[in-house]
């Protein structure tokens, strides 16, 4: 099976230091849905992993998360793409969970639900480097975009040994895809 894992906030959609708390507030980044798309029909499976702690902190509940998440498998359905599974982190920092990146709680998650040992060969996609760190601790390939906090995060954090960097979604996809 080839999986890959991906951070929404920056990764998929335009990113907000203020959080998306609602479906209005949810606008992909150009080329986001393409690319997934893409994924879709070379056969790969294509699984969220996202922290939202904006629900710990009473920012946004899991009503508007749901609508927030139909909305963008509504966007991709209208491109030909498809999220398979959508886990997610609903914790502050400070609940100190098991589930919140930069560990590797939601990952360990994924591989149980999907069956599939965690390797090098599945590559993680985010934008933070707790992404990296999370993807990094469970033994996935870490794969940095440039887009939401990517630049900033690459100028200011020490990457994972191995993280692969690319300006965006389409270029990690077409780097995935060998195209």
């Amino acid at each position: 099976m080839k999986l890959i894992i991906l951070d929404r906030d920056g990764v998929i959609n335009k990113d907000s230091d203020g959080f998306i708390k609602s479906p209005d507030e949810w606008e992909a980044i150009p080329g986001s849905l393409e690319s997934i798309a893409r994924l879709t029909r070379a056969g790969h499976r294509v699984v969220l992993a996202t922290n939202q702690s904006g629900i710990g902190r009473g920012l946004f509940d899991m009503d508007s998360l749901n609508a927030i998440h139909d909305k963008m498998r509504r966007s991709l359905d209208a491109h030909g793409g498809r999220i398979d599974a959508v886990f997610y982190c609903p914790h502050t920092a400070e609940a100190d969970c098991a589930c919140r990146k930069p560990k590797p709680g939601m990952f360990l998650s994924i591989a149980e639900r999907f069956e599939v040992e965690l390797a090098r060969e599945i590559i993680a996609v985010g934008d933070s480097l707790r992404d990296l760190e999370a993807a990094a601790a469970a033994g996935v390939t870490p794969a940095l975009v440039l887009t939401g906090k990517g630049a900033k995060t690459r100028a200011e954090c020490g990457l994972p040994e191995g993280t692969l960097v690319f300006d965006d979604l389409a270029a990690a996809v077409e780097h995935i895809l060998g195209a």
